[in-house]
């Protein structure tokens, strides 16, 4: 069996794929803040999973994890990672020591699209985009992830779009994520609502003309995001994930639609059928932690 750990801010999910392929039970527990209390998190989640197998940890033939910020996946070193309160800690290294069997550690949303590859089966390429309080890119070509020389590949978020649109995160002016993003919608649109997105979305099926405005803004974002991800990679499919893929087919639809509208306009857009591309992940698919899984178990990835 190989085990997948998705360590998030305030939770950690985990699910193990079997030698058929199918998958586990999924585990959630939440996530301790610091080095040592991610570290028991991540040894806990592995002992309740073993436990649920009913054996050891040594029924897990691989142990991956995906987790926020900056990892050197080669040697398991999270360089930071803001809200974990992480600042280089040897994560791989420390939990094999404790549990007596290789981690691999990579980045939650590279992770993620190897889990959305994983589901789609047939695809050869594709890029998973996830939108979430920010906004980056996972690309899988032939099954593999794209990191580049950097390990920044996908980071497409901080792409400027608008030289004169707002500070972004990261110091610079227009970034993408500024607009298609669940922190740009919050900085758009105001509310008490406990889910932004959703309360935009809904005042703007029922005619708010500000929410409208605020929905096509963020829709272009994901449309150009979509766009972006086609033209310079020219994957298969773009599945688009994270924290706002809840809004289903209210954010396909619309991402279509706008999709659609620019190739009426351009007849070398029409030609990339770039709509018909794009996929919203099913809801409940535990991308990060099967993709975890995926990057524990493949010796490709091993120096």
């Amino acid at each position: 069996m190989r085990l997948g750990i998705d360590i998030g801010g305030t939770k950690t999910a985990a699910v193990a794929i079997g030698a058929d392929g199918d998958l586990s039970e999924q585990v959630r527990m939440p996530t301790g803040f610091g080095a040592d209390a991610v570290i028991e998190t991540a040894v806990r989640t592995v002992a309740r999973m073993a436990e649920i197998a009913g054996a050891g940890t040594s029924v897990f033939s691989s142990i991956g994890i995906g987790i926020p910020g900056a990892v050197d996946s080669d040697s398991g070193r999270v360089a930071h990672a803001v809200n974990l309160g992480l600042e280089g800690l040897d994560l791989g290294p420390r939990l094999a020591d404790r549990l007596g069997v290789d981690v691999r550690i990579e980045n939650d949303v590279k992770a993620a699209a190897l889990g959305a590859h994983h589901l789609l089966g047939a695809a050869r390429s594709m890029a998973y985009l996830n939108l979430g309080t920010g906004l980056a890119a996972g690309i899988v070509l032939d099954g593999r992830l794209l990191r580049g020389g950097r390990g920044v590949a996908g980071e497409i978020g901080h792409i400027p779009v608008d030289p004169a649109g707002e500070r972004c995160g990261c110091g610079q002016r227009g970034c993408l994520e500024t607009v298609a993003s669940g922190s740009a919608i919050a900085r758009m649109w105001p509310t008490s609502a406990a889910l932004p997105a959703r309360d935009v979305f809904d005042a703007a099926a029922a005619g708010d003309a500000r929410a409208i405005e605020v929905r096509e803004r963020f829709l272009g974002g994901v449309a150009a995001a979509v766009r972006l991800l086609a033209l310079t990679t020219d994957v298969d499919r773009i599945v688009i994930g994270g924290g706002l893929a809840a809004l289903g087919e209210s954010l396909l639809a619309g991402t279509r639609r706008i999709l659609n509208g620019w190739a009426a306009e351009s007849a070398f857009l029409a030609s990339l059928d770039l709509a018909a591309r794009v996929q919203v992940l099913p809801l409940g698919f535990p991308a990060a932690a099967v993709g975890a899984a995926l990057v524990g178990a493949d010796q490709w990835q091993k120096s």
